[in-house]
């Protein structure tokens, strides 16, 4: 499809932009052509929007300009350009055109896929923005993965969500939301995923970027988005490289004593065995998108409370839209080859063993559970208390008889692994009760978490906390 058709809501944002007239920044793209700049150039009237293009593709050269990094196709180069290339924007044209133009600088650097081939084609991108003449500036950068498997492809779906994000910083800052959703106009996620944004400024004083977070993966444009304890989103694959991985999935609705102990006694087994893992053990929370939508609409303030929770244990979340388990591995193998762990209850490994949850697979629940335990994968499966009073481990529970040669190889080779540091006293409580007590006011809730989660939930009322 010509680049001018016009039929393309990406060439009608550029059209729109370029006639604006107050407009006017910088282009600086390293990696897959100037993809972002061509489509200006090619929709007409680009005088009026184009102040600059430029490619440092020599190592040499873009050192020179920006400062020397470790790695090229990084964060931290990324926001070398974005600032060289503004301070130089004010510096030049604040006396000429400052009292009318709103400046930005679009940026972006990519590994896109070449002649030699690569594993992964990914990128960051960004935009450093005014909103009004001689403002403030205002940011958002991404975190992008290019699916397509010709670089010509990649390099015109880089040139479109390019125009996206500049349109959406213009036209959209004050919804960012809707500015996410349109991201991928003109585009599907099966071309290119979005796996970390992040907004700053004054344009966004009020935005809270976990949100923003949950919002790539409740639109499509990312199967997963992470942040740390203190709400800091961070780019999946440069956090989980060269770690060993730890995770729990649940609601966290509230951190139980249950939940909180599932996770300490995984922990006491996996950490010791991973001490050689070059980056150390991460222990991860995943919340998906199912159990988000559990209750129905997604609930904003019901989330945050979520994760306030987490981070005063000062635990890293994962957001997913990943309903099996072996697809959760799937996509922590791709980004490290250290040993993975999964801290689970006897339910959801009940669960893992049920032949109808892979009724989409063509090799059934053979090939789910061989993409789940791949080499170095252990599951540590915490015990739950059954109606009639019995404890059931991953040693008795009931797995069906023509899986029991299976499950049996599983645990002698310590795929499963059951934990026996438990207290037996906790077994009984359940998150959904707590949340109830918490609600009503009844005091006994506390009893039932760690008192860093009962201290949290009190001072800041959260989860509708009555008192």
């Amino acid at each position: 499809m010509p680049v001018n058709d016009f039929n393309l809501a990406v060439n009608r944002k550029a059209l729109e932009l370029n006639l604006d007239g107050k407009v006017y920044g910088t282009f600086a793209e390293i990696g897959a052509g100037q993809e972002v700049a061509r489509r200006f150039f090619y929709v007409g009237a680009a005088a009026g929007t184009v102040a600059k293009t430029m490619s440092a593709y020599d190592m040499t050269f873009s050192d020179a300009i920006y400062g020397p990094v470790q790695r090229y196709v990084s964060r931290e180069r990324l926001s070398g350009m974005l600032e060289h290339e503004f301070s130089l924007l004010r510096e030049r044209l604040d006396e000429k055109m400052g009292a009318e133009k709103t400046f930005f600088v679009f940026a972006d650097t990519v590994s896109a896929r070449s002649y030699r081939g690569h594993s992964e084609s990914h990128g960051w991108m960004g935009i450093r923005f005014q909103t009004d003449p001689r403002g403030p500036v205002s940011e958002i950068i991404i975190h992008v993965r290019m699916l397509d498997a010709e670089n010509i492809a990649q390099q015109e779906a880089l040139g479109i969500i390019g125009v996206n994000l500049i349109y959406g910083a213009f036209r959209l800052h004050a919804e960012p939301e809707k500015l996410i959703g349109s991201l991928l106009d003109d585009l599907t996620p099966k071309r290119i995923e979005v796996d970390m944004i992040r907004f700053s400024g004054p344009a966004f004083a009020k935005v809270d970027n976990r949100l923003m977070s949950l919002q790539l993966v409740a639109q499509g444009l990312g199967r997963a988005a992470m942040f740390r304890a203190d709400g800091e989103v961070v780019q999946p694959a440069e956090e989980l490289y060269k770690r060993a991985v730890l995770i729990e999935r649940g609601s966290f609705r509230p951190v139980t004593h249950v939940t909180y102990e599932m996770l300490r006694c995984a922990y006491d087994d996996f950490a010791p065995r991973e001490k050689e893992a070059p980056r150390g053990v991460l222990t991860l929370a995943e919340i998906t998108m199912e159990n988000l939508l559990s209750t129905g609409d997604l609930d904003p303030q019901d989330f945050l409370d979520r994760t306030d929770i987490l981070g005063a244990l000062g635990q890293t979340v994962l957001v997913s839209s990943f309903g099996e388990y072996f697809r959760l591995v799937d996509y922590i193998a791709r980004h490290t080859t250290e040993a993975i762990g999964l801290a689970l209850g006897v339910p959801s490994l009940e669960e893992i063993f049920r032949e109808k949850y892979y009724t989409d697979l063509e090799g059934g629940i053979l090939e789910g559970l061989g993409r789940l335990f791949k080499k170095n994968v252990r599951l540590y499966a915490y015990p739950r208390l059954a109606s009639d009073g019995q404890i059931i481990t991953a040693d008795n529970f009931h797995v069906e008889p023509r899986l029991h040669h299976l499950y049996a190889y599983l645990r002698e080779n310590e795929f499963v692994v059951p934990v026996t540091d438990y207290r037996e006293e906790i077994l009984s409580i359940k998150s959904p009760e707590v949340l109830a007590m918490i609600r009503s006011g009844d005091s006994a809730w506390e009893k039932c978490v760690p008192p860093e989660v009962a201290r949290i939930i009190r001072e800041r009322k959260l989860l509708g906390c009555a008192g």
